[in-house]
This record gives structure tokens, sequence and C-alpha cells, in this order.
């Protein structure tokens, strides 16, 4: 039996499971299981879960209705983020179109001086970053 830990699952609160859900489907690709509605629903990579670069750990994402929900604000404010997801990209400004159509905006602060990663929200406000 081993003792260890393992990343199962990510859960993220927001208004409508399903619409969120949706969202993120079509960012990554990721089918959303059977069984979602708008209280809960989950999304897997193709593979049942198992990353190729983690073989003993899930990617798995899923989302939860909260009815008091209350759009984060980032930075800073009363309503500060608690996480937020990254993800990888070869080409920021290539791949922005596919997000923003599906339903992201831009962030207007984009702390990187660089342009390594870009910073957006999701359609219910959470953020999240491409990054290079």
């Amino acid at each position: 039996m081993d003792l260890i830990p393992r990343l199962d699952l990510v859960i993220i609160d927001c208004p409508d499971a399903l619409e969120l859900a949706q969202f993120y489907s079509g960012l990554l690709g990721w089918p959303i299981e059977d069984g979602a509605d708008q209280h809960f629903a989950t999304l897997s990579p193709p593979g049942g879960g198992v990353s190729p670069d983690h073989p003993d750990g899930r990617a798995t994402l899923a989302f939860q209705q909260i009815d008091d929900w209350i759009v984060p604000t980032w930075p800073g404010g009363e309503h500060p983020q608690q996480f937020h997801l990254d993800f990888s990209v070869g080409d920021i400004d290539a791949a922005e179109p596919q997000i923003l159509a599906l339903g992201a905006r831009v962030h207007e602060h984009q702390p990187s001086e660089d342009g390594g990663f870009r910073v957006y929200l999701d359609p219910v406000g959470h953020p999240f970053c491409l990054i290079r």
C-alpha cells in the first residue's frame, strides 16, 4: 500500500459548474465526463487522467457550484485569488485568439516584463496564465 498521497482532483468553485467546465474543455480539448451538471462537472485528459509526464498522478479538473460565489480580485483586493492555473503554450500570441473566443479576457494587470507569461480571466473571473 502506497502511503504517499497523490494529487487526484483540483476542484474550482464557480457559479455554474457545467458552464465553466465547457470553457476549460474548449481550452484544453479535454472531454467533460458523463454525469456533469450545473452543480458539479469533471474534466480528465485523454488516457483516463494519467499524465505521461507524471504517470503516478492525475491531472484532473473539476468544477463545483457555489451559491454565494464572489468573483476573485487580483492583484489584491477584498477577495483575492486563492490559486491560479498556468497553461504552457509554444506561442502566447498565437494561442490568445482561441482562448478569447472561448470567453476568456485579457487581465488589465500584466506583471511579466519579458513577456514570458500573460494573465487572463476565465468567464467567471478566475485568473489563469499562458506561459512560454
